[in-house]
């Protein structure tokens, strides 16, 4: 036997695993801190006419952020149960768990910031409000297209902390500089900008299987009857919603595991999956 060869093995299959390389975030998100600060947004490399990217997001279900099939045109286990609560009579029980379980809209767009230009082109993620704000700006006849590389306009981003807000977060407004100017003078720069971009829609955020989804919310449903709670991500600050909800069906009786179970039965007449508007 090769006693050195024999060795090594032993050595390989008793040192510890390394951990596979972390992400750094920080090169593909960027993040408005306190202050002002000044961006540009590029055009889209996946769509020319559009810069902004809306997708949908699920909080607090699980302990991760779950994105919605729905941004992919898959059938989606959470937006199907909301919808089921929302028909027939009005039920306010209903109602109100409905609308805890609406998938949140986030927006993304890419953006080079300046003085850090080296970081190259990065994804800036706001809410409703910021992006009422760029779009106003937009169709203003005055300012226009303020993405246009050659005569385009950079933004000031002003954010403000906690002790402004009133709320554990921070809040950003933009306005838009007076003076057009290039996305850069660097030819090779732009270029670069305006090609080499991290895509939303791609490989940024774990997918969920429609089983994945359905069972973690069957089980934000119903906490109790499962041992091993799925905590809620500290980002949702309203309560977990009681699972004593009401559903109109045929039977009398029924555990409210077969009551979830029977939305999502293709044989279940008059509540089939395929039947819905997705």
């Amino acid at each position: 036997m090769d006693l050195n060869a024999l060795k090594q093995k032993l050595d390989t299959l008793q040192s510890k695993p390394q951990g596979g390389q972390k992400t750094d975030y920080t090169t593909i998100f960027w993040r408005p801190t306190v202050g002002k600060q000044q961006i540009r947004i590029v055009p889209s490399a996946y769509d020319a006419s559009n810069p902004f990217t809306e997708l949908k997001f699920y909080y607090g279900i699980t302990n991760k952020v779950m994105i919605s099939p729905l941004n992919f045109g898959e059938k989606d286990p959470i937006a199907l149960f909301a919808g089921k609560l929302r028909e027939g009579e009005y039920n306010k029980e209903n109602y109100v768990l409905a609308k805890k379980l609406d998938a949140k809209n986030r927006i993304f767009v890419p953006v080079v910031v300046r003085g850090e230009e080296d970081k190259g082109t990065r994804l800036w993620q706001f809410g409703k409000q910021v992006y009422e704000e760029l779009l106003a700006l937009a169709v203003d006849d005055e300012i226009g297209d303020y993405t246009d590389i050659v005569n385009g306009r950079d933004l000031t981003v002003e954010t403000v902390g906690p002790e402004s807000t009133g709320t554990p977060y921070n809040k950003s407004s933009v306005r838009v500089r007076l003076k057009t100017s290039p996305l850069s003078e660097d030819a090779s720069l732009v270029e670069k900008w305006t090609n080499e971009q991290p895509n939303p829609k791609e490989g940024l955020f774990k997918r969920f299987s429609f089983d994945e989804m359905k069972s973690a919310l069957e089980k934000w449903l119903s906490p109790e009857e499962d041992s091993e709670e799925i905590v809620a991500a500290p980002v949702v600050s309203t309560p977990k919603p009681t699972s004593n909800f009401s559903l109109d069906t045929n039977q009398a009786k029924q555990s409210k595991v077969d009551k979830f179970d029977s939305l999502f039965d293709d044989s279940n007449s008059g509540n089939k999956v395929d039947d819905l508007p997705f």
